[in-house]
């Protein structure tokens, strides 16, 4: 008799996962300064990192969108020279890697390293302050790969409102929703990720090419600013796109959201960004956790997710984005990326169709991507590039 574990090994290798975002380039960065071959993810990295080799193909992994994220107090031109190390850092992988790893810019080119049995290789720029307020910047970022942008990161930028910061431009400025077209006309997809609900409505009403959450959960489950309100999720089906649950603790259960502020505000206490994962930074987490125990996310709160998702937006418009590597702590289950057959396993156990499994780990990632490519072709065709400044466009 077939188990759920079996059956979800099963079908993530005929349909492996698309991972939505993944920040083992900025993991490098903190741990070693891209010096990859002190973590050399062909070998077990279980004791630094989430992510290796070995453990993206347990998990069942075929594309990842790999981050090029850069912190937010990395402005200007700084923020670019980062983000242009953070690409050469996944460029690096690839390149070491060739037999696991394939340089993907299409969804021909995802199919394609599914048929070789590699892992396609995407890159993902997280945070509009990224391209230091330059659309030939973001055009640039395009042509080295990189094939989303998520609008913010944790702070608001000049042209669009972050989830977790004050409300400035009230949404997307009218620079910000020129962003938007440049990136449809471009074949980039916009990452509403990270964003305040206004910038989320106001980047739909915008594009015209489908959207995506790369690593975003319910607020109807979770009650915290980082995930998407139900009035959004209702308006992907008419605009094609797809929302990513993520596995954070601190963005799927609730009990993780008021102990992470307290944990934060320790990490400051302490000298340290909250996001710090060095292992200085670890030992004054796990020092807070001895004295506060962390409320534990499971596999089965990540499904609540994409229960409430699929009933809200449809099982086209759902997919996976773990977030590894770029959190402190993970749930019970899914503990780094040889997890997801559990999470399948768990959908299996509810219910979910093979038809329904395979559009949340492959199908509806692929199809947005080649949606975009088409939206990129006509526009192209007819439009040139914008050379609009936000002086022009914002005052």
């Amino acid at each position: 008799m077939t188990t759920y574990p079996d059956e979800a090994r099963e079908l993530l290798a005929e349909f492996p996962v698309v991972d939505g975002h993944n920040d083992l380039p900025w993991a490098l960065r903190e741990q070693v300064r891209y010096d990859i071959g002190q973590r050399d993810i062909a070998t077990d990295q279980s004791a630094h990192l989430h992510t290796d080799l070995a453990r993206l193909r347990a998990g069942g992994v075929g594309a990842q969108f790999w981050s090029v994220y850069v912190r937010t107090d990395l402005a200007g031109d700084e923020a670019v020279s980062a983000t242009l190390e953070q690409i050469d850092c996944v460029q690096q992988l690839i390149t070491r890697y060739p037999a696991d790893l394939r340089r993907a810019l299409t969804a021909a080119d995802m199919e394609a390293a599914r048929d070789e049995g590699r892992i396609a290789s995407l890159m993902g720029a997280e945070g509009g302050h990224s391209i230091n307020n330059s659309l030939a910047t973001l055009r640039a970022l395009h042509a080295l790969g990189v094939r989303y942008m998520t609008l913010t990161h944790n702070d608001n930028i000049a042209w669009a409102d972050s989830a977790t910061d004050k409300p400035g431009v009230g949404g997307l400025s009218p620079f910000g929703r020129e962003v938007v077209r440049e990136m449809n006309r471009i074949g980039m997809l916009v990452d509403l990720s990270h964003v305040a609900a206004t910038t989320m409505r106001d980047a739909l009403d915008t594009s015209t090419a489908p959207v995506i959450f790369s690593h975003s959960s319910s607020r109807a489950v979770c009650d915290h600013p980082r995930n998407i309100p139900d009035d959004v999720l209702e308006r992907l089906p008419g605009n094609g796109g797809v929302a990513m649950v993520t596995f954070v603790p601190k963005f799927v259960l609730q009990a993780a959201v008021d102990w992470t502020a307290a944990a934060d505000e320790n990490m400051r206490a302490h000298g340290f960004h909250p996001l710090d994962t060095t292992p200085e930074a670890m030992k004054i987490h796990r020092a807070f956790e001895e004295t506060n125990p962390r409320p534990i996310a499971t596999t089965a709160t990540v499904a609540d997710h994409l229960d409430h998702m699929r009933e809200v937006a449809g099982i086209n418009h759902i997919g996976i984005g773990g977030d590894y590597d770029g959190t402190a702590f993970t749930p019970d289950g899914l503990n780094d990326v040889s997890g997801y057959p559990n999470l399948i396993a768990e959908l299996l156990s509810r219910g979910w169709s093979r038809e329904d499994l395979s559009k949340l780990t492959w199908q509806n990632a692929v199809r947005v991507l080649s949606a975009a490519e088409d939206v990129a072709r006509d526009l192209g065709a007819r439009q040139s590039p914008s050379n609009a400044t936000r002086s022009d466009l914002d005052g």
